[in-house]
């Protein structure tokens, strides 16, 4: 059970928040409150849990700190935080409020043998509208605060000192196992046995699992390569060394899929034009939206990509042959209602008939989402997060956007890859998202402005 360091570590976050946004200005402290809180802050199950809200907890409470503390000190307008594409307005919408729809068409309770689930009720409506809104909270503060090539490289860089500092407990867990939060919190967050890979540990440190320590460490790893690639001098060759040590420790965190998004994407990031940068990025980016269609239609070439991973080791393509199968029972279990989705409680997995044991596994965030909030809630979320990088791509004509820009869409790209075989979705995430569709609203803007005829003049 959490410690009551960790009750205090929650508690004190907003203050922490006030202080930074009182003394940096509003991109950096956001960026500094939402990367540290998610980096330090004890992960579930430390939690508040007040009722008929979301729980207050490690995701929550920063996003909720930061959105309070901007408007209170009037960095930030309620009318900042409203999208000015119609499409992004449309998904925002969609993804606060599908909840809604969800719930009213959940009504009914589902046996599984001796496991009733409960129907959904509408008391739990305010308490699913409020948690999709401090999600999209990262998202929305970003597209306001992290506008610009300079705000991006500013992120880039929180990236690579994130990574930096995270190297020690990292490096201390690769040697001694997985200790760090029993130690400070009082508590293990996950299965220990996951951490354990071959002869060696994987680090978990105050995240929810070693995988999203791994592909942090990757963003970290790309986000440097990005820096080091327009950087001169000194300030160089300190970012190639930085970016040569999170390498190393990227294979320590003993993740094989977040090693291989870097082997494949470093080399774009430091020798290919940002133009094919950005299109790789666009690439990843449609194939999130488009996965879903592409499983339900069969053409995932599942078996090719088995053998791939069999020649890695028996045990990988064992493992990826299991995700296959859960999701071909689950993708067919959800379109059974797929507009709104099954709604929460566990309604989207499949139980035992006799024992009312779970059968089933849910890994990719594509296939949670679909199950718990049907196709809108899918096409909503993966379209906040997918659309900004798409739109970048497509306005970016012959003159793309800085490298920075091109470095982070490239590195959000990776993120919804990697939300199909998993659910690292972050607030980091969401914060890239948000900075990629304020330099497109941005960039919109100057546009409509250049275009605009000048205004008449009368000769008198």
């Amino acid at each position: 059970m959490p410690n009551v360091i960790a009750s205090i570590a929650l508690l004190v976050w907003p203050l922490v928040t006030l202080a930074l946004f009182r003394r940096l200005r509003p991109g950096t402290a956001l960026v500094a409150s939402l990367l540290a809180g998610y980096l330090l802050l004890p992960p579930l199950p430390a939690e508040f849990d007040p009722p008929l809200l979301p729980s207050l907890n490690k995701s929550t409470i920063p996003s909720l700190s930061v959105l309070f503390v901007a408007l209170a000190l009037r960095r930030l307008g309620p009318g900042d935080l409203v999208p000015r594409h119609p499409l992004m307005q449309a998904a925002l919408a969609a993804f606060v409020l599908s909840p809604l729809m969800t719930v009213l068409r959940n009504d009914d309770p589902l046996a599984f043998g001796p496991l009733i689930l409960p129907a959904l009720r509408v008391i739990e409506i305010p308490g699913l509208l409020i948690q999709q809104w401090l999600l999209a909270v990262p998202f929305l503060m970003a597209r306001a605060f992290l506008r610009d090539e300079a705000e991006h490289r500013l992120l880039l860089w929180a990236l690579v000192a994130g990574g930096l500092a995270y190297t020690l407990p990292i490096l201390i867990e690769v040697r001694l196992s997985p200790q760090l939060n029993t130690w400070i919190y009082g508590y293990f967050q996950h299965s220990f046995s996951q951490m354990v890979r071959g002869d060696g540990f994987r680090p978990i440190v105050f995240l929810y699992h070693g995988l999203w320590v791994a592909f942090f460490v990757a963003m970290t790893v790309l986000a440097a390569l990005g820096l080091a690639r327009e950087a001169r001098g000194r300030r160089a060759v300190g970012l190639w060394i930085a970016g040569a040590g999170l390498m190393v420790v990227l294979v320590l965190a003993k993740s094989l899929a977040p090693l291989l998004y870097v082997l494949l994407l470093a080399p774009a990031i430091l020798l290919a034009p940002r133009r094919v940068q950005l299109l790789g990025a666009a690439a990843m980016a449609a194939l999130s939206l488009g996965y879903p269609l592409l499983k339900g239609a069969d053409l995932v070439p599942q078996e090719r990509l088995l053998e791939w991973a069999g020649d890695i080791s028996a045990d990988r393509a064992q493992s990826l042959g299991f995700r296959f199968d859960n999701e071909d029972v689950l993708l067919e279990r959800a379109m059974e209602r797929p507009v709104f989705g099954w709604g929460i409680w566990g309604r989207n997995l499949l139980y035992d008939r006799e024992s009312g044991r779970e059968i089933t596994v849910t890994d990719g965030r594509w296939l949670v989402v679909i199950g718990v909030f049907g196709w809108v809630g899918f096409l909503a979320e993966f379209g906040l997060l997918a659309f900004p990088v798409l739109r970048l791509w497509i306005g970016a004509g012959r003159a793309p956007p800085g490298a920075a820009t091109v470095t982070l869409a490239v590195i959000l790209g990776m993120n919804l890859v990697d939300l199909l075989p998993n659910a690292t979705l972050t607030p980091l995430t969401f914060l890239a998202a948000g900075a990629i569709l304020g330099r497109v609203e941005a960039a919109l803007a100057q546009a409509r402005a250049r275009a605009a005829p000048p205004p008449l003049r009368t000769v008198l």
